[in-house]
């Protein structure tokens, strides 16, 4: 029987190449990157939702039969989005103790000695490929001398922004830069998720020295969404004496949160105090010449030229962050290529068009208030209320900013949704948080935030919560 490794993911690949286009093959088959393999399923990571779907519809049963073809066993591929990807597996632990010994492991493409071959780093994020603009060059900066100088120069390094804005690339292009100057470096990637994941496991089975092993020798440890320990206190005890480990051996951690660490609400305040004694870097939404410089550097990975006209028109109409940017940049190029058409403006806007209007559809009273008291961890009736608190008054002013400038609604509207408040109230509130924003006040992080948060949809599920 044919070993199961990632040799058999690349064999399929092969065959499957000869029996399609080398467009069709570059497109789909060139980004999807082998996670693992048992006797029963092969995971593949892929860069996105479109990517997935397109595939589960038009490749995974040419894929699963050529996959078979070199076994002997009924293998099924299925995919995940690779923002997950490239963390370790979460075990199943009851259908593995009624299983045989399952052929199971995770791979990396940047497995050049034994030392990195758990270091979980992926291959393709690098620093030639991230574009850099000026709402991520100090960041980009940052992780640049901790790559060059782990350990030396900035320990830890915390990097916080929206999501979609480049924070894991970033982590694994410093991996990635790390292990090419010295492979012996032991480093290891993971989400907070899979860490705690991990300690879970690892505490069912009473093998915490183990657990332990598994962090303790590492010279890099990058951990991704740490915001996602919030409320978990014995996996912050756990991460509190790992860091502490590593701290005490000089040896560098990176860290990346969606929240500033003062800002992180149900994590301790000696976690809190430790993120922040090395180097805090933003990351901010992109202005919008870099986005149109990362439509171009998307669109030449795919061999592809992206009229100026249309690289402006999706800069400008996609507000939400980077991920999405290309997500739909990828959308158009495949319909280009499934219809045979020219990509131009005519095509973009009519592919994009559903997703446009789903954006802007956002912008509605009802979800700028929530995802205004989502932000501020308040309720929407405190919003709505006549108290003058500064931790209300402030929200409601950027909340009455926002329904302003985003919305349609007039001012007299906007001041009888808030409570009954006179329409002058609002002016006033838009006209302050509008002086704030233009001295690059530290709020304007934090509507941009918010702003991302809602075009990207992330915020609806809170309305009803925080009605309340």
């Amino acid at each position: 029987m044919t070993t199961l490794n990632a040799n058999l993911w690349e064999k399929c690949r092969d065959k499957i190449r000869n029996d399609i286009t080398e467009e069709s093959y570059n497109t789909w088959f060139q980004p999807i990157n082998f996670v693992s393999i048992t006797e029963t399923k092969l995971v593949l990571s892929v860069p996105n939702t479109f990517y997935k779907d397109c595939l589960e519809q038009n490749y995974l049963d040419i894929i699963n039969s050529t996959l078979n073809s070199f076994t002997q066993s009924s293998i099924q591929a299925c995919f995940e989005i690779e923002n997950n990807s490239f963390n370790h597996p979460k075990q199943e632990t009851p259908k593995l103790k009624n299983e045989k010994k399952a052929h199971s492991l995770s791979f990396t493409a940047a497995t050049i000695n034994p030392n990195t071959a758990s270091s979980t780093i992926n291959p393709k994020y690098n620093f030639e490929n991230f574009v850099v603009g000026s709402s991520n060059q100090f960041a980009h900066a940052a992780a640049r001398s901790v790559a060059d100088n782990p350990k030396v120069t900035y320990n830890p390094l915390f990097v916080y922004g929206g999501v979609g804005l480049g924070k894991t690339h970033l982590l694994h292009a410093m991996g990635n830069a790390i292990l090419k100057t010295n492979p012996q470096t032991k480093v290891r990637y993971l989400s907070a998720e899979s860490f705690t994941v991990d300690l879970i496991e690892s505490l069912k089975q009473d093998d915490m020295r183990n657990f332990r092993s598994r962090y303790r020798p590492l010279d890099v440890l990058f951990v991704d969404d740490i915001q996602f320990l919030a409320g978990k206190e014995r996996t912050q005890e756990e991460f509190f004496y790992t860091f502490n480990a590593l701290h005490q051996m000089h040896k560098q951690v990176i860290l990346s949160s969606d929240s500033y660490p003062k800002d992180l609400s149900r994590v301790e305040e000696r976690l809190r105090s430790r993120f922040e004694a090395g180097l805090v870097a933003d990351i901010e939404p992109p202005d919008l010449e870099t986005k149109i410089a990362i439509i171009y550097k998307k669109a030449e990975t795919h061999n592809k030229q992206i009229p100026s006209d249309v690289a402006t028109f999706i800069a400008t109409n996609i507000k939400t962050n980077v991920r999405e940017l290309e997500g739909l940049l990828l959308r158009v190029i495949a319909y280009a290529s499934f219809t045979r058409r020219f990509i131009d403006l005519e095509l973009t806007k009519e592919v994009l068009a559903e997703f446009i209007c789903d954006v802007n559809r956002n912008f509605n009273l009802p979800t700028i208030m929530a995802a205004v008291a989502d932000h501020f961890e308040i309720k929407v009736s405190d919003i709505k209320s006549k108290k003058r608190t500064r931790n209300i008054s402030v929200p409601r002013q950027i909340a009455m900013y926002l329904c302003r400038t985003k919305t349609k609604l007039s001012l007299p509207e906007i001041g009888r949704q808030f409570g009954g408040k006179d329409h002058t109230t609002v002016i006033f509130a838009n006209k302050k948080i509008s002086e704030l924003l233009n001295k690059n006040n530290p709020l304007k992080k934090i509507v941009n935030i918010i702003v991302s948060d809602i075009e990207s949809g992330k915020t609806i599920k809170n309305i009803v919560k925080r009605s309340e």
